[in-house]
């Protein structure tokens, strides 16, 4: 049962610090039935390789009387995967070997932890019922999945293929502790003979240890059942995951990340109402809300490309779904939210059920997070993320770039901020704070204008940075647009 995790992040032997395991020797530490061996086969500067090696003792397992190799008819308490198939063994071992790295703490290097390193995990022999199962359950979370079939037997290739794969991660952005915590709870799932009773405190490691990505996986549900294996456990911690993403995105963001109490209300503005494409300036008889505006930019913006299908990323309660109904050479539109309840509500608002079947077939509404790679997000022509990035940790800008434009792709991007030179306009703000007690930033618009430029040029785009509002002599409209176009 073998394990290696690389970098090439300069200097790449900074994963013996991350790990807690010094590259110059092997370390062994006792594991149930066995030992792990903690080795690294190459550690340069420029690439470095950590193995995690288990060598199961597969007579304890027979004498336990415990598990898989106790039970079933006598033959099979010998010959058995245990000591060469990933299973529930390893991730008792990571969590043995690795405990430091999960917890996310480094003595002698504190900031490595929350580091963003290109890593690569390959896993000698995992079990699963085909190789669709692996894409499925890791690429969701960001990885480049790569797999292996073995055959049964080599030399009698009439046999076929087993049920052993060898796994390839990839993620050119990932914190060593979130791949770690991703292996302890995938490997189990894929695991049919757990080596351990479940009980009470697997519902605890589970929700410990997918806290921060299993409410937002597309495949959470078939995740806890595989994990915890009985029903008992089941649907009270899938009601325990669903409670707490509520809690976390009672917002429309789609961010997955905690929104609380709006700090000042969705400002009113009169004046004039920018909705052409190219920021052509048309009187508003009367008093709108700024967020109304943004929605009818985007329609409008939408309209005039002309697009047939379209993204709304953070559709919430479907307030731009309604306009964009209204237009008819719009074929689909896909609607994507973390919150389970705001689509609810969606449907609600839009009378979904009560849609004439062609119009329904015209909409489909998801869960899933902007921050985890999604299939279902490819193909379209538009996608508007209106009101988005804000609630997401700058670093955490990274993996949302790379789910949108280097995978989804759209043909045209409709990305909306607020402007924070415009910020000193509202009263009730105090020099320095948010229009929003759960924005992690606003930027001005020359810190939006450069972050969009840049990845325009890293993805293949040309962009365009327009005001949106009615505009300030001094500091401008009140919040900005990217619209990006996909080259070639």
């Amino acid at each position: 049962m073998l394990l290696t995790i690389s970098t090439t992040h300069q200097p790449a032997t900074d994963l013996g610090y991350l790990l807690h395991k010094n590259p110059a020797r092997l370390q062994s530490v006792d594991i149930a039935y066995g030992q792990a061996h903690v080795f690294y086969p190459e550690a340069t500067l420029t690439r470095c390789t950590a193995a995690l090696l288990l060598d199961i003792d597969t007579v304890a397992l027979v004498r336990s009387h415990r598990g898989p190799a106790g039970e079933g008819f006598a033959l099979e308490q010998y010959v058995n995967d245990r000591p060469y198939a990933a299973s529930s063994f390893l991730s008792t071992a990571l969590v043995k070997a690795f405990n430091t790295a999960m917890n996310g703490t480094c003595k002698d290097r504190p900031e490595l932890p929350d580091t963003r390193l290109p890593l690569e995990a390959t896993v000698a022999a995992l079990p699963a019922a085909n190789a669709e199962q692996l894409h499925r359950l890791f690429e969701p979370l960001g990885y480049e999945v790569e797999t292996d079939a073995h055959p049964l037997d080599p030399t009698v290739p009439a046999w076929g293929e087993s049920r052993y794969y060898t796994l390839r991660l990839r993620h050119s952005t990932c914190r060593l502790r979130d791949l770690l915590t991703h292996l302890y709870v995938l490997v189990p799932v894929l695991d049919n003979d757990k080596h351990y009773w479940i009980g009470p405190a697997e519902v605890e490691k589970l929700l410990h240890r997918g806290a921060e990505w299993l409410p937002q996986h597309p495949d959470r549900e078939f995740i806890t059942r595989r994990y915890l294996r009985f029903a008992e456990y089941v649907n009270p911690t899938l009601k325990r995951l669903l409670t707490a993403e509520e809690a976390a995105t009672d917002d429309v963001s789609g961010t997955g990340l905690p929104v609380a109490q709006t700090v000042i209300p969705d400002e009113k503005v009169t004046g004039t109402t920018q909705v052409g494409s190219e920021g052509n300036a048309e009187p508003a008889t009367e008093k709108q809300k700024l967020h109304d505006l943004r929605l009818a930019r985007i329609a409008e913006q939408i309209r005039r490309v002309g697009a047939k299908r379209v993204l709304d990323l953070g559709c919430g309660e479907g307030k731009l779904v309604r306009l964009l109904l209204q237009q008819p050479q719009i074929e689909h539109i896909l609607g994507m939210d973390v919150s389970y309840q705001e689509l609810v509500r969606a449907q609600e608002r839009l009378h979904f059920a009560e849609m004439p079947p062609r119009q329904r077939e015209r909409l489909t509404l998801v869960q899933g997070s902007l921050l985890y790679h999604d299939p279902r997000l490819a193909g379209y022509d538009a996608a508007a993320v209106v009101e988005v990035i804000e609630h997401l940790d700058e670093s955490r800008l990274v993996a949302f770039e790379l789910v949108l434009f280097a995978r989804a792709r759209p043909g045209i991007v409709l990305l909306t901020t607020p402007n924070a030179t415009y910020n000193q306009k509202f009263e009730k703000l105090s020099a320095g704070q948010f229009r929003h007690s759960d924005h992690r930033f606003e930027w001005t618009e020359t810190q939006f204008a450069a972050w969009a430029s840049a990845v325009a040029e890293r993805h293949g785009y040309r962009v365009r940075v327009e005001p949106l509002g009615p505009e300030d002599a001094q500091v401008g409209a009140p919040s900005q647009l990217a619209v990006f176009e996909r080259v070639g």
